[in-house]
């Protein structure tokens, strides 16, 4: 029993070290290939020793055959190329796809006849299409802005990003959304901005296999903020209060004044007018007793040059006697 045991663990230990031993023989690069779709991708083939016929197949289906003693390749379509690495014996054979499609997706497959196939991975991505519906956008100084990006017909569903005058924007203000659509991906990603000068906003997907992410960008362009006109109006009416409160008293000690020169003209008049009526009364009596009686003289005294005083009044008169 013991004996058995040993036996068939030395058989099972030459059989692993033969497999292992075959599988070495035969080394792909790389084991994992992702292309953009249209692009070409290679694999490389080192066969140590001999060989005859290698197989290359892709997604299980063989596109390629290189005999090596006729130095023939035989590709299935023109997609598919074969050739020797520059440099190197027949021990090396780069294998091309060229304009892959989603199609070619998946295994590809080394098979050198007498050895163990060896098996990598292709992985295809697509790039679609990326805009900012709406344009351009007008808005207030301090306003905000939301602006949306769409992401469509990608493969895997694209990384996006935003840019505003050339710097990152930072991850928490804007979200992003994607779903399937058949065989693709569609994208929404919104953005939410503080519009505090003119700016440029670019939205950016982009893939592993992309050299440059996919853009579409907008101008932001600031409205100046009408001018605040309440402390500037608080002055006006201030000043104009101020104003109207002086030209109020002004006017006030106008009318006073002039209501007090009227009044004390009116009173000078009056005051004239009596005097007046006063002096033709007397002049009037004199001129009656005078033509009574020419020698009359009257309680008025005439001074040496003939003129006639009465309570402190000079009146100059030129009397007639006949």
């Amino acid at each position: 029993m013991t004996a058995s045991w040993k036996i068939s663990f030395g058989l099972m230990s030459i059989c692993l070290l033969q497999c292992r031993a075959a599988s070495q023989k035969v080394q792909l690069e790389p084991l994992n290939s992702t292309a953009l779709r249209d692009s070409d991708v290679q694999f490389i083939a080192t066969i140590q020793g001999h060989w005859e016929v290698t197989n290359w197949g892709v997604r299980g289906i063989q596109v390629l055959t290189i005999i090596n003693s006729t130095n023939s390749i035989i590709p299935s379509e023109d997609r598919f190329s074969a050739r020797f690495c520059v440099n190197t014996s027949r021990s090396c054979v780069e294998f091309t796809v060229h304009n892959v499609t989603r199609a070619d997706a998946g295994e590809v497959v080394c098979n050198v006849q007498g050895h163990q196939p060896v098996t990598a991975q292709l992985y295809v991505q697509e790039s679609g299409t990326v805009s900012i519906p709406g344009g351009n956008v007008t808005v207030k100084q301090g306003g905000e802005v939301e602006l949306e990006c769409v992401t469509t017909a990608w493969f895997p569903a694209p990384t996006i990003s935003w840019t505003q005058n050339g710097q990152a924007v930072n991850s928490s203000l804007y979200n992003t959304t994607s779903t399937a659509h058949g065989d693709s991906f569609n994208s929404t990603s919104t953005v939410r901005l503080t519009a505090s000068r003119n700016a440029r906003v670019e939205c950016l997907a982009s893939l592993s296999t992309l050299t440059a992410p996919r853009s579409s960008s907008v101008y932001i362009e600031i409205v100046p903020k009408p001018p605040d006109w309440t402390v500037l109006i608080a002055i006006v009416v201030s000043f104009g209060s101020c104003g109207l409160l002086v030209f109020l008293i002004l006017g006030i000690v106008i009318c006073y004044k002039h209501r007090k020169e009227k009044k004390q003209n009116y009173q000078d008049e009056m005051r004239r007018v009596r005097t007046h009526s006063r002096l033709s009364v007397i002049s009037t009596t004199e001129q009656v007793r005078g033509q009574a009686n020419e020698y009359y003289e009257s309680e008025n005294q005439r001074n040496d040059t003939g003129d006639w005083t009465e309570s402190g009044f000079m009146k100059h008169r030129h009397m007639t006697f006949v």
